[in-house]
């Protein structure tokens, strides 16, 4: 997880794309992360006992080819392959650093997350020796996943055979669109004819897994557009697609441009059409015969297709985070890096520490934290919570649930809180309700 937007944006009761950020991806909000609560982290890795949570590593490589115009990630289009070699050699002795910590030392992934940026950026070179080294600190012999993002003008068919042999199970494809002057527009870096060469040379090499990313809602995007997009997806058959909804964080290009024109809403879709689009895809894909297995996946086979990333960490595993401005979470204690490359290199560089921000949490904000993310997969398991936590989540959150039930969003089932598909369109406007009342309406930044 790199670095997060700004405010919450648009609340369920406003239509417009205006500037901000609704997706919640982790709790407590960022903005009560700070300096404070670093020695905590410190003393953790210092423990004499391992930690026993299952272990993830995340890996942030914040290089691409171009910056899209709605990016609001830590990524640079203007390094050097010495700068990038630079980077490369301090995120290891980051690594090497954590594997010799005695909460970590010992202890062996069980899921690998290459985010970026672009991963697939790297030369097939570098992406081996990278690799090698990172198996040598810390070996992969327990992974259950390893997941590679990828921007399809990157890949050829030899650096797709390097990404499959040390070891990627899951291949992730930054798609978005299929319409060439829709990708242009928003400036990706990619043309739809190197997305149907990269797709067919993962085919081809037999990935575990192929998930497509698609976003509804992008600039100049139409109902005819999207619906041809989401044809044109089905037609590639991905084990997974996971699709998103635009929004407009304020250090994107657009908020700039829209800043400068002095104009409060975005030129993309309203929200209530996006959901329509998603319900669209959603219904499409499950035609096909895939199930909707979260607020943004339709997955083609769900007995075969896991997602060890998402579920682990959403059920509180550890996560060693490494890399510029990446987010971490050990022990109950969420941590980012240094957001500025220069600054996280010379840390290492000086053998002083590339943390930034930290946040020891409360066991309420963990049970908070897991509740919160696992209502993204559309179902709240009751006794999970009760068994996990002691917490009773139909009692602590009954006048919530009750909204809920006047919406029409909830459904009851075997001490199982389903959401209704209207409710998982727009999951991110509604988790709010259960944050913590000093957390309400807070900034993400």
């Amino acid at each position: 997880m790199t670095e997060e937007a700004s405010d919450c944006a648009s609340s369920s009761g406003e239509d417009k794309t205006e500037a901000g950020n609704y997706f919640v991806s982790n709790y407590p909000p960022f903005s009560f992360w700070g300096e404070d609560d670093l020695p905590c982290l410190e003393s953790l890795l210092n423990s004499p006992e391992p930690g026993t949570a299952p272990l993830g590593l995340y890996y942030h490589i914040p290089f691409c080819r171009k910056r899209c115009h709605f990016c609001y990630f830590r990524v640079y289009t203007d390094k050097n392959s010495a700068q990038i070699r630079r980077y490369l050699a301090a995120t290891m002795k980051e690594l090497r650093g954590y594997a010799e910590k005695p909460y970590i030392k010992g202890r062996l992934p069980k899921f690998v997350y290459f985010g970026g940026g672009t991963p697939s950026y790297l030369s097939a070179q570098q992406l081996t020796e990278l690799t090698d080294e990172m198996k040598a600190i810390m070996p992969w012999d327990e992974t259950e996943e390893v997941t590679f993002e990828c921007e399809p003008g990157t890949l050829r068919e030899k650096k797709l055979e390097v990404i499959k042999n040390f070891g990627v199970t899951r291949l992730s494809l930054g798609i978005e669109n299929f319409d060439d002057h829709v990708l242009e527009t928003n400036g990706r870096a990619h043309r739809s004819g190197e997305v149907f060469r990269a797709y067919e040379f993962a085919r081809s090499l037999e990935f575990e897994q192929v998930n497509v990313d698609l976003i509804a809602g992008m600039l100049e995007e139409t109902e005819d557009n999207w619906k041809d997009t989401v044809r044109q997806a089905i037609e590639l058959a991905p084990d997974n697609v996971t699709i998103y909804q635009m929004e407009i964080p304020h250090n994107t290009t657009i908020y700039r441009n829209m800043r400068e024109e002095g104009k409060l809403t975005a030129p993309v879709a309203d929200w209530p059409t996006k959901r329509r689009w998603v319900d669209y895809a959603f219904g499409e894909f499950e035609k096909s015969g895939y199930t909707v297995t979260s607020a943004y996946t339709a997955v083609k086979d769900p007995e075969k297709t896991k997602f060890v990333y998402r579920d682990r960490l959403w059920a509180g595993a550890d996560m060693l985070a490494t890399g510029v401005a990446s987010f971490g979470h050990l022990g109950g204690i969420h941590y980012q890096n240094l957001a500025h490359i220069e600054r996280y290199q010379e840390a290492l560089e000086e053998g002083r520490s590339p943390l930034s921000r930290a946040l020891l949490t409360t066991e309420d904000e963990r049970f908070l934290r897991e509740l919160i993310l696992q209502w993204k997969l559309g179902q709240v398991h009751l006794d999970y919570f009760q068994d996990k936590f002691g917490e009773n989540v139909e009692k602590r959150f009954e006048s919530v649930l009750a909204r809920l039930d006047e919406r029409a969003f909830l459904k009851r089932e075997d001490r199982i809180l389903h959401l209704t598909r209207d409710a998982l369109l727009q999951v991110d406007t509604l988790l709010h309700d259960f944050f913590l009342e000093k957390h309400q309406g807070a900034r993400y930044a």
